[in-house]
């Protein structure tokens, strides 16, 4: 029996979230039904991080067990062939026999895009979410780096039934960073990454933060959100088509 890891990226717009869904179009349930038809086996596959319905990734990681002795080469090619133009295996490649995606991971990275100016741009409108005023990203930058270190998250999650209950909302944020491109001050980006998330954390986040860049709270606020473990003490959960898997670490 072999472990086969996927580098994976796809644009999540059309998609119905990663995990397979009988009757619903995933990201997952592309990838098993074009690896099941390329082995001739059924496959299950395991993601390193799940990602909701409209979210994209450009390092989403799944791992995989085969009996076929085929050429990895080979199996990316005819896996391409069958999967939509918004699904596209980067690389496939042998790993270890105790590799899982999702258990083997260390931390996972994830992006969050404002398109923040006046008008909408129509080229960006699928990656990044639209503000029209502008935002004191100095302050956002400020209060999300309360965040950094290892604390209870009950603030930043949408359900309490959506997560796991044997895993508390316990997480290590590892780095946070809020910037506006100089060369184009219409993008704003928010980069994040953690050992893991809870369930739309980091919309939540942005969501949060946007408040903060907007002057309606304090640099402090997203602190205090911390404190207060409650769902209702943080702000409003951003739209999903803005949020990006970047990378996932081993």
């Amino acid at each position: 029996m072999r472990v086969l890891r996927i580098d994976l990226d796809y644009d999540g717009t059309d998609f119905r979230g990663f995990a397979p869904q009988p009757g619903a179009r995933t990201v997952g349930g592309e990838l098993e039904t074009a690896l099941s038809r390329v082995l001739g086996e059924e496959v299950r596959i395991t993601s390193g991080a799940r990602t909701d319905s409209g979210v994209h990734a450009v390092g989403q990681v799944v791992s995989f067990r085969t009996e076929s002795g085929a050429e990895t080469s080979e199996l990316k090619r005819a896996v391409n062939a069958l999967t939509g133009d918004d699904v596209w295996v980067r690389e496939m490649a042998e790993a270890p026999a105790d590799f899982d995606a999702r258990r083997s991971a260390r931390s996972r990275r994830y992006r969050y895009r404002i398109w923040n100016a006046p008008d909408l741009s129509i080229w960006n409108r699928r990656w990044s979410m639209h503000v029209e005023a502008k935002l004191d990203v100095e302050a956002m930058d400020q209060t999300c780096r309360a965040l950094i270190g290892r604390h209870d998250f009950a603030a930043f999650r949408t359900h309490r039934s959506q997560d796991e209950p044997e895993r508390g909302t316990v997480r290590r944020v590892i780095s946070t960073s809020w910037q506006r491109d100089p060369s184009e001050p219409a993008e704003v980006t928010f980069d994040v990454e953690a050992d893991a998330f809870l369930r739309h954390m980091v919309r939540t986040i942005v969501g949060s933060s946007i408040l903060v860049g907007q002057g309606k709270l304090p640099p402090t606020a997203l602190a205090d959100m911390l404190t207060a473990e409650e769902r209702a003490a943080a702000g409003p959960t951003a739209p999903a088509h803005g949020l990006t898997l970047m990378g996932i670490e081993y």
